[in-house]
């Protein structure tokens, strides 16, 4: 056996080590955490649960995907789990229209209030359609 071949071989026993460690005691099969399902989906409109701003998805995170700094710019009081789907919202309120981060346990369906003003909604959907709106077919995966 080279020198290479032991590398690598070591390499492979490095990348498999965290693999390894997911493993219950005595178990055969990983531990994999919780399966969570977003409960909207891209071209939903919603409304902030606290909060008066409402918005459409554009995207979404099946777990918290932003930085620790503006996670804990939140108020203690009100900060969200990370554990669980973030949206993210093209949003507006009274004053202005901007992209909002928000979790799934703040955010309601808003569908039965009507379209939303946004300016950038043009450019990812095609418009509104039994309520949500449709994703361009050039922004499809």
């Amino acid at each position: 056996m080279s020198q290479n071949d032991s590398t690598e071989k070591g390499d492979v026993a490095a990348t498999l080590a965290p693999a390894a460690a997911l493993h219950e005691s005595g178990g055969a099969h990983p531990v994999a955490p919780p399966i969570v399902h977003a409960r909207f989906a891209i071209g939903d409109i919603v409304r902030h649960r606290l909060f008066d701003f409402r918005g459409v998805v554009f995207d979404v995170d099946p777990v918290f995907a932003n930085s620790e700094e503006w996670y804990q710019a939140i108020p203690a009081q009100v900060r969200p789990a990370k554990d669980q789907p973030f949206y993210h919202l093209l949003a507006e309120n009274a004053e202005s229209s901007y992209v909002a981060y928000v979790s799934q346990q703040n955010l309601l369906d808003d569908a039965a209030a009507g379209p939303v003003g946004h300016p950038a909604i043009s450019g990812l959907f095609d418009g509104l359609r039994d309520g949500r709106y449709v994703l361009r077919r050039e922004r499809r995966h």
